[in-house]
């Protein structure tokens, strides 16, 4: 998640789409009681939240110029 910086907008669009995907299988894998790493969905939400970080900082700088 570290070259992130480094992506382009239409990948960190997809990527944020797949997380949130990953993290919705999470969830019903979780009710199911089919997930033994139950850590893994923090990991899912604060990759999702780098993701959204990362979008919203670009907006604001293309606002600034």
């Amino acid at each position: 998640m570290k070259d992130l910086k480094t992506k382009k907008d239409e990948d960190l669009k997809k990527l944020l789409v797949e997380k949130q995907d990953a993290l919705r299988a999470f969830r019903l894998g979780l009710s199911g009681s089919k997930i033994k790493n139950v850590k893994e969905g923090a990991e899912i939400k604060k990759d999702i939240a780098r993701i959204m970080t990362e979008v919203s900082s670009r907006r604001i700088a293309v606002i600034a110029k």
